[in-house]
């Protein structure tokens, strides 16, 4: 089982082979452009939660893929929040904000579904970097042909692209064609990271990841989106019958009563279903058995909260 530092078993080679290429790929876009979708996709594991409702990313997550002859770092963020409502989703734009700073290649994710906006944030952020960029394009199974034609024109118009790829991270996508597009434009170096290393997050971190997705997937309206899961406890011990056993405590913060007990549910009935789907998931993460409590408690307005966002880990 993968240790609760980092999920890494390797160990940095002490020489690159010659031509080896490394550097970071940091993915930005607008709310469920499809970033998280693709990150999976090129990194080939499970790195960023996915549902149909927007904002579902709220971190920045490292994702790292090694090869013979390469390290790519690729990064997912939060979907850029044009008008930010709360403190919470001005830090979620810092996370993508920073991307521009440490970016070997800049990949912009651009849903063809979406409305091309004047005032898209995105742009604006594009133009404080020099580095190469590439647009992605992506859902071109829901739009006809000129659609597509039409987003690479406007876009080309605004931000200087080094190659747009049109592409549908669900269907049918060549992970293998992107990613040799991608090394064309990465520099030679050593490493960053273990060759086995596959992010930068500990084990808790993607737990809570999970908890959250089914919050997102099982309840409606502004219940997800006014919730947020810290793991309290997490310990490896065994069973009374000597199997590995992850005995995981975690709180479900939400802001007012009303939304503890939909969170609840009638008898407890709610949570429960919670509790069931996402052990079911996170034992497949972790690849052992798990004990999971859940504990919902009430932190009013922590999304403009400075001392609950730094313990939520936005700050």
């Amino acid at each position: 089982m993968m240790n609760d530092d980092t999920m890494n078993d390797g160990t940095i080679p002490e020489t690159a082979p010659h031509g080896f290429k490394t550097g970071f790929v940091n993915i930005i876009g607008r709310p469920n452009a499809g970033k998280s979708t693709l990150m999976n996709a090129l990194v080939g594991e499970r790195m960023s939660i996915i549902t149909h409702k927007p904002q579902t990313t709220r971190h920045r997550i490292i994702g790292i893929l090694t090869g013979e002859h390469f390290q790519i770092v690729f990064s997912d963020t939060p979907g850029y929040v044009k008008s930010p409502s709360y403190a919470m989703h001005k830090a979620m734009n810092r996370f993508v904000e920073g991307t521009v700073e440490d970016a070997d290649l800049m990949l912009v994710v651009f849903d063809l579904t979406e409305e091309l906006e004047a005032d898209n944030p995105i742009v604006e952020m594009l133009a404080k970097t020099d580095v190469p960029k590439v647009l992605i394009l992506n859902k071109k199974d829901l739009v006809a042909e000129q659609r597509s034609q039409d987003a690479t024109g406007w876009w080309k118009k605004r931000v200087k692209f080094d190659d747009v790829v049109t592409i549908s991270a669900l269907h049918d996508f060549d992970a293998n064609s992107l990613l040799e597009k991608i090394l064309v434009y990465l520099p030679e170096g050593e490493p960053y990271y273990p060759v086995d290393q596959l992010t930068d997050r500990p084990e808790r971190f993607f737990v809570s990841e999970i908890i959250r997705e089914k919050i997102l997937r099982l309840y409606e309206d502004e219940i997800p989106y006014a919730c947020e899961v810290v793991i309290e406890d997490f310990k490896e011990s065994q069973t009374n019958a000597g199997e590995a056993i992850a005995r995981i405590r975690a709180n479900i913060f939400v802001m007012r009563e009303t939304q503890k007990a939909i969170i609840l549910g009638k008898g407890g009935a709610a949570i429960k279903k919670l509790g069931t789907y996402a052990r079911k998931d996170i034992e497949a993460f972790l690849q052992t058995k798990a004990f999971l409590e859940l504990t919902v408690k009430v932190r009013e307005n922590w999304r403009d909260d400075e001392k609950a966002l730094q313990k939520f880990g936005y700050v």
